[in-house]
């Protein structure tokens, strides 16, 4: 019971920061703005999204039909939200790399059933992750588009799909997350008897499966292949498997019972349940458990979850510079603050700080105050958020960060924060030669100098390897 306790309390950690972080209000407000002024490209590219998609290559290409239904979808496409959503792994709550997610599938008459074209979403592998892009592309069958012919899985996902789950990423149907993510029924007392269906033993410790959900999702699945029975695979872990039979014609809710593999054939080759419909919604146990206010969810998200809810306006822009710290110094409490877009002593007159700044190039001891002006130059105190944002691609906050801190002006003195700095500029360059098919995994590429990087620095934060959601 400890054990499944410190794992449930790990996972809303996990959440909570990746929904700090990853998803910024600025990137929610100016992507929002742009789709509802028609403009789906510049809400894409609001929400750090790379459209590799041209509607007029479309329609030479698939017809005009096909390409006026993905004009209306993409119109209807809140990025932002699709980011909310998107799959994320431990310990950072990064974007879970090197995937290709159907959002939309087109099928044609007469076209070849196997492969109809699909709208797709691409997150880059691990070794170019930079800024945490996505591209959206149109897939059918052909590796083309920037990015692609270099991809690892170009082929849509058969575990992470959203052409199930329009709502997670269509603003049209946002309020059918309410019910397609049970928030409309209470909460069962066990995760593990939902329907009759009894699996005893058979749930990961520390995560929530949405079991009442799973028949309804199963049929929505089937259907989708053109069935109304048949089996499922439900995917509980790396090597743990689950084979549900789903009895019901049409007519009434579908029923599950725990199939025999043999009987049911080959479990690779059954339908696999969706991710989005196999856990219960990090945002749902977020509010469930207190641990978030419906204030800090995106805003269809908690219309959705908590329809009483009052929407917050637009976020404040940040203030001005804030009250001078205060340092002790050679027996006195004196300040430090912003004077003309820098971080300067301010209970020191010029010629003091001239003496000092001789002083400490002939290896003399400086000033307290111009040795905390050093450390905050250096490793200030808001570093983790500084690194938190850069790796989730937020550059803008994490540059507000910095200027609030040091001024809009300052040069940044070697350190901590000039590496991290830099860093993620030498990673987005990385992520641009992927981009160009111009790089491949390798020592050139910097994969392992950053993995080694990440793990040295996060490495006994939480130590956590599970993929959440």
């Amino acid at each position: 019971m400890l054990t499944q306790t410190a794992t449930g309390d790990s996972r809303l950690s996990f959440w909570l920061r990746v929904r700090e972080f990853a998803v910024p209000p600025s990137m929610i407000e100016s992507a929002t703005a742009r789709r509802r002024a028609g403009d789906w490209a510049g809400a894409c590219a609001a929400a750090g999204i790379d459209a590799d998609l041209n509607l007029r290559s479309v329609a030479r290409r698939h017809g005009r039909e096909l390409a006026a239904r993905i004009r209306a979808d993409l119109r209807h496409l809140a990025p932002d939200l699709l980011r909310w959503h998107m799959p994320r792994i431990a310990p950072d709550g990064l974007l879970r790399p090197g995937l290709t997610i159907a959002l939309a599938r087109y099928d044609t008459p007469g076209r070849d059933a196997a492969c109809p074209p699909h709208l797709v979403v691409r997150t880059p592998p691990a070794w170019a992750d930079a800024g945490q892009r996505i591209s959206l592309a149109l897939w059918d069958g052909a590796h083309t588009g920037p990015g692609a012919r270099h991809h690892p899985h170009p082929r849509p996902d058969r575990r992470f799909r959203l052409d199930l789950h329009r709502h997670l990423w269509d603003a049209r149907r946002a309020d059918e997350l309410r019910v397609r993510s049970g928030a409309d029924r209470q909460p069962e007392a066990g995760d593990s008897v939902s329907s009759g269906l009894e699996l005893p033993g058979a749930l990961p410790q520390g995560y929530r499966c949405a079991v009442d959900r799973w028949a309804a999702e199963a049929g929505i699945l089937l259907r989708s292949e053109g069935r109304s029975t048949g089996a499922v695979t439900v995917r509980l872990g790396a090597r743990r498997r689950l084979v549900l039979g789903v009895d019901g014609d049409g007519a009434a809710p579908p029923g599950l019972r725990v199939a025999e593999v043999d009987k049911a054939g080959d479990a690779s080759t059954l339908p696999v349940l969706p991710d989005a419909a196999t856990w219960v919604l990090p945002d749902l146990e977020l509010i469930r458990t207190g641990a978030i206010e419906a204030g800090r969810l995106h805003p269809l998200v908690a219309s959705a979850l908590v329809p009483d809810h009052s929407p917050a306006g637009p976020s404040r822009p940040p203030d001005g510079p804030g009250q001078p710290r205060l340092v002790e110094c050679r027996g006195a409490r004196h300040r430090i603050g912003l004077v003309d877009g820098l971080l300067v002593p301010l209970d020191h007159d010029p010629a003091e700080i001239r003496r000092e700044e001789l002083l400490v190039a002939l290896t003399g001891t400086p000033l307290p105050c111009l040795r905390a002006i050093d450390e905050a130059h250096r490793r200030p105190h808001c570093l983790t958020g500084v690194r938190e944002r850069l790796d989730h691609g937020d550059t803008a906050g994490a540059l507000a960060v910095v200027e609030g801190l040091l001024g809009p002006d300052a040069l940044l003195r070697a350190g901590a924060l000039r590496d991290e700095l830099e860093s993620a500029a030498l990673r987005r360059i990385t992520y641009g030669l992927y981009r160009a098919g111009l790089i491949d995994p390798g020592p050139k590429s910097g994969h392992a100098t950053r993995s080694e990087d990440r793990r040295r620095r996060r490495g006994a934060r939480d130590g956590l390897s599970k993929t959440f959601y």
